[in-house]
């Protein structure tokens, strides 16, 4: 929404400026887009920003030597896979 605005409210200026230079017009034109950014910078602090994980190489590596390992010791692969997972989810909350 606030994109369309400021496109729009670029356009509005040029056409403004073009058909007479009304610096009224001009000037609420410039309002409008404030506005609109105003409330874009509003939204964006308010809002719930989550920070994207980090895939860590060397801990997923360690992770999957463990499972090799209690699967070379007699587990059972899918269900130690399923318990990481849980893990996982469990972590997550």
């Amino acid at each position: 929404m606030c994109t369309a605005i400021f496109v729009a409210g670029i356009a509005g200026i040029i056409v403004a400026t073009i058909n007479g230079n009304n610096a009224g017009v001009i000037l609420l034109i410039g309002l409008v887009i404030v506005l609109a950014a105003i409330a874009l910078l509003t939204a964006t602090s308010v809002g719930g920003t989550r920070r994207i994980e980090v895939f860590d190489d060397a801990a997923a590596e360690k992770l999957e030597r463990l499972i090799a390992d209690l699967v070379a010791k007699g587990a059972d692969e899918a269900a130690v896979r399923a318990v990481v997972r849980e893990t996982r989810r469990l972590g997550q909350q």
